[in-house]
């Protein structure tokens, strides 16, 4: 190809041509340009093309939209017809009317640098409207204009509102199912991956073996549309390499030509998949409270049943009352926590507090930190209320000088861990062993009732001992 001076080129034709850079600056025009607006080339070189020829109204607007078209869009833009009045050198002005074509020029990156102006001066033309042939191409030439801009300002509108719309939206066409849209809620569902004019299949390899293009084809094939109801699928997270499992309320909807035939298919649905997870976190919640309040009934009845055995009396009631408020001490640590777990310490002294009160000096509490599940919480709050009960009745607490060192440890067992729990009683009266066990001395000994669990009661003559231990 020989080497051609474009300059050079556009110097020499006998059509107007200017360059203006982004800012609408005259960065260069050739000689027909500077004849047919009657100006020197110093003196409107460098200056904003509104500022080298002043226009206002309808003129003004129909060439700054053109421009703002072309460096939004990065695509040529027409005006047919504009009236653009341009100063003579008598000081006057003349009136002129011309059709305009405005080219871009893109760098490497391919972003708009300079706008090619092509002008035709058409002024001649409008003065013989009166020309009935003549006329009508000029009418129809603005008519065309003005349809055009209108489909085009409207197909602008469209695409950001499908842009912008909080749903993800894409437009598939074709039998490969080639995407022509995928709005930014699409793109951000699918991790930003490229797929403008590539087939779903090879955008979107992991929904294949997930019968998403069967989903299509059925579609396609049916003209019918396609409800996918809270729909489970994996898609591959580019970041992490990985698939995500998300849930989708979508629907695939057949595009009809006029022909009455198929030429592809208009996705569009929500990422519900906060809602399905907060629904299945609801049934499961229900399900753990109907579970907890089973259970409660379950311990609630049984110290019923063993509160007011015969032979107990008006004391009964008492016993029970005591009970049910350890019980309900140990359930109200267990709120505070969300039902998840709950410290050792806590609970502890929380069946403490209900059983001695204010007695606090006449006990001891020494461990490392240790958090219980919920079963195991209230079955040593139980347990606790159970020996404190006993100490204020008959052991140490009975006594001025009666005290309770309460102490645990853990220890590793394999993978697993145990916990050793000391009750050690000192100053009260002295005590035998029972000839019969009660209902307290049940409950200590099945403890948090795992298999493997060690429960030992001394009868010690300075005092109670209980060691208790359980895999944690």
């Amino acid at each position: 190809m020989p080497d051609i001076d474009f300059q050079e080129l556009f110097s020499r034709s006998p059509n107007p041509y200017v360059l203006l850079d982004i800012d609408l600056r005259l960065v260069w025009m050739n000689q027909a340009y500077l004849d047919v607006t009657m100006r020197r080339r110093d003196d409107i070189l460098g200056q904003r093309m509104f500022d080298a020829f002043p226009s206002e109204g309808e003129s003004y607007q129909q060439l700054s939209e053109s421009f703002q078209r072309v460096l939004d869009t990065g695509e040529t833009d027409e005006i047919a017809h504009i009236r653009y009045d341009i100063a003579n050198p008598n000081s006057g002005i003349d009136t002129h009317y011309w059709s305009a074509t405005h080219t871009p020029l893109k760098n490497a990156a391919g972003k708009v640098e300079y706008i090619l102006q092509h002008t035709v001066n058409i002024t001649e033309l409008e003065k013989l409207r009166e020309f009935r042939a003549t006329a009508g191409v000029v009418e129809r030439a603005r008519k065309v204009e003005e349809r055009y801009h209108t489909v085009t300002d409207q197909l602008v509108r469209a695409q950001n509102m499908l842009e912008h719309a909080p749903g993800f939206v894409a437009v598939l066409s074709g039998e490969n199912y080639r995407f022509v849209l995928a709005n930014a809620a699409y793109r951000k569902l699918v991790g930003d991956r490229k797929l403008i004019d590539l087939p779903v299949a090879t955008a979107l390899p992991e929904v294949v073996e997930q019968g998403f293009i069967g989903l299509l084809d059925t579609v396609m094939e049916t003209g019918e549309p396609y409800f996918g109801n809270r729909q489970l699928v994996s898609l591959l997270d580019p970041t992490s390499d990985e698939l995500q499992e998300l849930y989708l309320e979508f629907i695939y909807q057949p595009i009809f030509e006029k022909s009455g035939n198929i030429s592809g298919v208009f996705v569009q649905g929500y990422d519900v998949t906060e809602e399905v997870e907060a629904d299945e976190r609801q049934k499961f919640l229900i399900n753990e409270l109907n579970h907890r309040v089973k259970n409660t009934l379950a311990i609630v009845q049984g110290l019923a049943q063993q509160s007011f055995r015969p032979g107990h009396g008006k004391d009964g009631l008492e016993v029970f009352t005591a009970r049910l408020a350890a019980l309900a001490s140990a359930h109200n640590l267990l709120t505070e926590a969300s039902w998840k777990r709950a410290s050792l310490k806590k609970i502890i002294r929380r069946s403490l507090e209900a059983t001695a009160g204010t007695q606090s000096e006449r006990y001891s509490l020494s461990g490392p930190k240790v958090m219980l599940d919920p079963q195991s919480a209230v079955a040593l709050a139980m347990v606790v209320h159970e020996l404190a009960t006993n100490a204020l009745k008959y052991g140490a607490l009975s006594t001025e000088r009666g005290r309770i060192e309460i102490s645990w440890e853990l220890e590793s067992e394999n993978d697993a861990r145990r916990l050793l729990f000391d009750w050690k009683e000192s100053g009260g009266p002295q005590i035998e062993e029972p000839d019969s066990r009660g209902f307290g001395s049940r409950l200590i000994s099945k403890a948090f009732g795992n298999r493997g669990d060690v429960a030992k009661l001394q009868f010690l003559p300075h005092g109670l001992r209980c060691q208790l231990e359980t895999k944690l």
